[in-house]
């Protein structure tokens, strides 16, 4: 018997105030990097009614834009450590039946996984996504309505970009704008008047890892310019490495345990931001502040900081940048500092 070949319904007309769910739920770079689509819709669509599904530990993030009306949190990481307890299937029940209330005129999934597909797949609207050639895994594609082919050989954000002009009908133009500012915070205690930088040390995996020895001799050349570093951390792992740095730079800070809210405040006003391969550097790029982004196991050209001339990528696959490259790299996104370097160069 031949086999049936999906057939896809006619693409509609986008309405002038069209409801929109996007659908990016994790990680935290990823959530990040779909803040564009945002600022795209809104510039061709003004009274675009946006909402967006994300994991609750990432909900902040979206509402950072001014034009998303409101956040949907699912809890998939959560629930998947608790499948046999009669409160996660509740949550799961109770989400459905939220999200089968709501109507849209369009549901655009740029995760392009299973897992969101299958998060939408009982959602009010035209539910679009990447092909199965454009997708991160092929079979998420038999559960859109609407399919898109966007190459994928190019960073994401531009892919995210890419396929919701194509579920909307309109030409995309200019640069990404990631459309969202500093939150406004009080200062907080631990953190004194005067200039710092964020050394984002931490990531993933142990093979993104910066040498701690490199994170002190960049942290020392800051203080000999009057900067205080700061290193925040998310775990006891991370944290325990926080102490161990600032203890080795004079008068670096480990704070506290941050919020989304308060690490995008003091990204936000900080002199300049340094990071391995993680969520929060792609933050920093986004709130547009001086970042450089220190790659050691991946390739920053599809997933690395893409901000414009005020964040820039450094070393790549098996090749991880010197002390002395990433100082010298700082007035390329508008640092400015004294004369010299004097430090390791390995």
């Amino acid at each position: 018997m031949r086999a049936l070949k999906k057939v896809s319904p006619p693409i509609l007309p986008t309405p002038t105030a069209p409801r929109i769910l996007l659908v990016k739920t994790s990680s935290l770079g990823d959530v990040i990097h779909n803040l564009p689509v945002v600022s795209d819709i809104v510039r061709h669509f003004p009274e675009a009614q946006i909402d967006w599904l994300v994991e609750e530990n990432f909900a902040a993030l979206p509402l950072l834009h001014p034009n998303v009306r409101k956040v949907i949190p699912v809890a998939v990481r959560r629930w998947r450590r608790t499948l046999l307890q009669a409160s996660t299937w509740r949550e799961i029940l109770a989400f459905r039946r939220n999200l089968a209330d709501r109507r849209y005129d369009r549901v655009i999934d740029t995760q392009g996984l299973l897992k969101s597909a299958l998060l939408v797949s009982n959602a009010h609207g035209v539910r679009c996504g990447f092909d199965r050639d454009s997708a991160r895994e092929p079979l998420a594609a038999y559960f859109y309505q609407q399919t898109f082919s966007v190459a994928i050989d190019q960073h994401a954000v531009e892919r995210n970009r890419q396929l919701a002009a194509l579920a909307l009908g309109y030409a995309l133009s200019g640069p990404a704008c990631y459309g969202i500012q500093t939150p406004q915070t009080p200062r907080p205690d631990w953190l004194a008047e005067e200039a710092y930088v964020v050394l984002l040390h931490a990531t993933s995996r142990d093979d993104k890892l910066w040498d701690e020895a490199k994170w002190v001799a960049l942290g020392q050349h800051f203080r000999q310019q009057h900067i205080r570093s700061i290193l925040p951390w998310g775990s006891a792992v991370e944290k325990s490495r926080s102490e161990r740095l600032s203890a080795q730079i004079p008068d670096a800070i480990c704070p506290p345990k941050l919020s989304l809210n308060e690490v995008a405040a003091l990204l936000g006003n900080a002199h300049a931001i340094i990071g391995v391969d993680t969520g929060i550097a792609h933050l920093a790029a986004a709130l547009n502040k001086p970042t450089i982004g220190i790659y050691t196991a991946t390739d920053p050209a599809l997933t690395g900081l893409y901000a414009g001339a005020r964040a820039i990528n450094l070393g790549g696959k098996y090749n991880s940048p010197t002390v002395a490259e990433v100082v010298g790299s700082l007035a390329n996104v508008g640092v400015r500092l004294k004369p010299g370097y004097s430090g390791a160069t390995t």
